[in-house]
């Protein structure tokens, strides 16, 4: 050796490698190992994988003492090969973490809505159907309906009208209890086109009918929103109604009551079967619906006249 070398140490500069002990060879080692590492570590900063500065120098402390690693290999590089698998395990184990997470706020949004389901079920259990409307059945054929006063029995309820599926339904109808006497009741009708004037009475029954003109029973009072329902027979018991087919849109119908009087005028005419009871239905505006047999002395179907309230 006729130069210096980068590796050589105070005393050692003009001693040839046989001529230095084993503690001086030992020094020089670990002073070429401890620059190689040193260059190295240079690379692993440059390169973004270093640890920490402490690291690297608690590992030369360690490294000067420690005997010589195989292959030159560094403790930081060895302790950057332990942690680079910590890592990817840590990963893991995060994901698995996050995907429990998920889980359980999935499993927890799912009982809310399975409590919210069960919670509504409950609720429409406990609670009743809502109501369907059904048609309030008042008659099952139209009223003053007779055999013809000249026919073999002579004048009398013709129950043959009576559909035999509704004849269960004629006692129950029959029983409709009369409404309490008012100063709004219709007491009395009058038509001048046909001259008829006429007392009214409540109920539309065989008795009902021998007193005057029936109002069936359960509709409105005169000049109330509704359909107010007369009838009356055409060729027995007075012949009230004897004349209505000649009444014409236009004629008046006036009605009184004990306060005072209400005029409605005619609409219109039509003739009917006695099942027909449809024209008996309740309307949102005021009007009264005449019914009479027809024809006279056959009574085999029914006269209806319509009329509205006139505006007072």
């Amino acid at each position: 050796m006729g130069h210096h070398s980068r590796y050589n140490r105070p005393g050692m500069v003009d001693k040839r490698p046989e001529d230095l002990s084993a503690e001086e060879l030992r020094r020089l080692l670990l002073e070429k190992r401890r620059l190689n590492r040193r260059d190295r570590l240079d690379g692993f900063r440059r390169t973004g994988r270093i640890l920490s500065i402490e690291a690297d120098q608690a590992a030369e402390t360690e490294d000067e003492f420690a005997p010589p690693i195989p292959g030159g290999s560094s403790a930081h590089v060895i302790a950057d090969r332990h942690r680079r698998p910590a890592r990817w395990t840590d990963t893991l184990l995060l994901g698995v973490e996050v995907l429990a997470v998920m889980i359980l706020i999935g499993l927890v949004l799912n009982g809310f809505s399975i409590l919210r389901t069960l919670n509504q079920e409950a609720a429409a259990a406990i609670l009743p159907p809502s109501p369907v409307p059904t048609a309030l059945i008042t008659a099952v054929v139209l009223p003053s309906g007779h055999t013809p006063p000249n026919s073999a029995q002579g004048a009398q309820p013709n129950d043959a009208e009576i559909p035999e599926h509704l004849r269960p339904l004629v006692p129950s109808l029959a029983s409709v209890p009369v409404p309490t006497s008012s100063p709004q009741q219709a007491l009395r009708i009058q038509i001048p086109a046909i001259k008829v004037d006429a007392p009214i009475v409540q109920g539309d029954g065989w008795e009902q009918l021998k007193k005057g003109v029936a109002q069936h029973l359960g509709t409105p009072n005169p000049g109330e929103n509704g359909n107010v329902v007369f009838s009356a027979h055409n060729d027995i018991f007075g012949e009230i109604f004897r004349n209505l087919d000649q009444l014409q849109p236009g004629d008046v119908v006036v009605l009184y009551t004990n306060a005072r009087q209400f005029t409605y005028v005619v609409t219109g005419t039509q003739i009917v079967e006695p099942t027909r009871v449809e024209v008996m239905a309740p309307t949102p505006d005021a009007v009264i619906t005449l019914i009479s047999c027809y024809p006279y002395l056959i009574d085999n179907q029914r006269i209806v006249v319509s009329a509205v309230l006139q505006n007072p």
